[in-house]
């Protein structure tokens, strides 16, 4: 028997998390936000734990709070931050804060999780990569941090497999969200650019992502561990114009 979905998610309140929220629910999924900003969204399975995932102490707090709350079974880390720099630019600081968040919280949150999850043996972990993980311009630590997630999910997934936990990494290419557009300026001859630039022809939308999330976390994936999905539109098959 399949144990009840619950489901955790970080940066759940904007862009590609909400979408998987809205995705997780519509599949009868309990699900819980954890983000900077509570969701806006209204819905009885639908509840919102307010953190910020770069500061290490708030967010062990908000992990044990979770799971002191709800038998999460299924993670999901979507919460991304870029800090946009060339080289001579990067900041070391940004690069700490990227850490912190994309690689220290994913680790923070699974290993409050997986007593729940080896206990009911069964749970989905899924990661929010990036195609920048294959390189982009301007991208030094948000690409060596969303590369880093690759790593660590394979290893996760050959730890955790005889637990009946999976492991896999969704990596999205340029998506409309938020943080598509503080880096692009909405309607820009450099956003027309871009979308030329990837094969579809197109930006991608949140939905693109969050169905193929859907995917990886489903009760029925048990046999795919350890994998990386690129929803790109084809853009991870060459170089973007960013």
């Amino acid at each position: 028997m399949t144990p009840r979905k619950i489901a955790a998610v970080t940066g759940g309140s904007a862009g590609i998390g909400k979408s998987i929220c809205e995705q997780l629910l519509a599949e009868d999924y309990e699900v819980v936000s954890l983000a900077r900003r509570r969701s806006e969204a209204s819905h009885p399975r639908l509840h919102s734990i307010e953190v910020d995932l770069m500061d290490r102490a708030a967010t062990a707090q908000a992990a044990q709070e979770l799971v002191r709350k709800f038998e999460v079974n299924t993670l999901i880390h979507n919460a991304g931050v870029i800090r946009p720099a060339l080289l001579p630019d990067v900041q070391l600081e940004d690069l700490d804060a990227l850490v912190n968040l994309h690689l220290g919280c994913a680790i923070q949150l699974v290993q409050a999780a997986l007593p729940a999850m080896r206990q009911q043996r069964f749970g989905r972990i899924l990661l929010l990569s990036s195609r920048a993980a294959l390189g982009a311009q301007t991208r030094t630590s948000y690409s060596a941090t969303k590369a880093g997630m690759l790593g660590m999910a394979r290893t996760w997934a050959l730890e955790l497999a005889p637990h009946g936990i999976t492991v896999n990494v969704v990596a999205p290419g340029p998506v409309h969200t938020e943080m598509f557009y503080d880096v692009i300026p909405a309607g820009s001859e450099r956003e027309q650019k871009l979308a030329a630039s990837i094969p579809v022809g197109r930006i991608g939308e949140p939905q693109d992502v969050s169905r193929a999330v859907s995917f990886f976390i489903s009760p029925d994936a048990g046999f795919i561990t350890g994998q990386v999905l690129y929803v790109c539109g084809g853009a991870s098959l060459g170089s973007l114009s960013l």
